[in-house]
């Protein structure tokens, strides 16, 4: 009997992003609730804005959570790989999309 959805250990490989490391957000992010000063539903990050990886965390002891900093919103939110794309190095697309990240530099 299953448990549901079950998620490969991202922690058991290297982070895919760097400290430094510039990244275009693949997707929109709204605030969960554990964002302060923000409305719940609020938007945090758009598709498409470009940010710069500060520092690396992780979550439950499974995923790598990247702490990137959005100049244009003035904001720090923590992010997962697959919501990033490298525009530094494109070919390092953590769900192997490269093409897309190369499009969108």
């Amino acid at each position: 009997m299953g448990l549901g959805r079950e998620e490969e250990v991202e922690v058991r490989r290297p982070p895919v992003f760097k400290p430094g490391e510039r990244v275009r957000a693949k997707r929109m992010v709204k605030n969960d609730g554990t964002y302060p000063r923000k409305e719940i539903g609020e938007p945090l990050v758009q598709k498409g804005d470009m940010g710069y990886v500060r520092d690396i965390g992780t979550f439950l002891q499974m995923f790598w959570i990247y702490a990137v900093e959005w100049p244009e919103r003035g904001t720090i939110v923590g992010m997962r790989g697959k919501e990033l794309i490298s525009l530094d190095n494109p070919q390092t697309a953590p769900d192997g999309d490269a093409e897309a990240a190369v499009a969108a530099a």
